[in-house]
């Protein structure tokens, strides 16, 4: 029974890594259609769809490099478990923030223009939100906002000890956020730089912190 437990573990990672691949290739089937092929350079870095397919795509390449960090610590002395968690949360603090902060500094309508929008007030956006449309697209803007550092609050603590508390990786949500921020602003966007946004963004860093303490490494 022993001798069949590793390759039961394999198994059942198998058989979640294939409806995974399988579902970002359709992801990036379908949010490749709108791009068409006169979209050029911008349609495929500077656009919603364009950040979606690339994310999409990168999928294998994402788990490939799992395997290969993982392989490679392993080879050098550490344990499976760990080597596998670690890579693992590397490669997912990249892949699973990098495409949302991307999106947030995609250009507005009138990028390098005058205008720049700033909201210093806490909660004014989010009203704002609930109140002008339907509640399923109040919902997608919040939680949409609360995934853009969750990938980094869920996997920094498992990775890194220091950040093993949930109080830390809220401010570690927070900085990033302002950074963001602050870059919308600096660039000239045409984006509006609020102070919600940041709420939203650390809370979210915050209760993926919260999901991850089964899985961060024992003291």
């Amino acid at each position: 029974m022993e001798s069949t437990a590793p390759a039961a573990r394999r198994a059942r990672r198998a058989a979640l890594l294939v409806p995974a691949l399988l579902g970002a290739a359709a992801v990036a089937f379908l949010a490749q259609r709108p791009l068409g092929r006169r979209a050029g350079w911008h349609g495929w870095v500077g656009t919603v769809n364009g950040v979606v397919f690339l994310t999409a795509a990168a999928l294998p390449v994402a788990a490939l490099a799992v395997w290969a960090l993982a392989a490679r610590r392993r080879a050098a002395g550490v344990g499976p478990g760990w080597a596998r968690r670690s890579a693992l949360a590397e490669v997912g603090m990249v892949y699973g923030t990098l495409p949302w902060v991307w999106m947030i500094l995609l250009p507005g309508a009138d990028p390098g223009g005058p205008r720049r929008r700033v909201n210093l007030v806490p909660l004014h956006d989010i009203a704002e939100i609930v109140g002008a449309g339907p509640p399923a697209t109040a919902v997608a803007q919040i939680v949409g906002n609360m995934l853009v550092f969750a990938a980094l609050g869920f996997f920094a603590p498992v990775r890194f000890t220091a950040l093993a508390s949930v109080r830390r990786v809220l401010l570690l949500g927070a900085a990033c956020s302002v950074l963001v921020e602050t870059a919308q602003y600096v660039l000239r966007l045409d984006r509006v730089s609020s102070v919600d946004d940041v709420l939203l963004n650390a809370g979210g860093a915050a209760l993926a912190a919260l999901a991850a303490r089964r899985w961060r490494r024992p003291a």
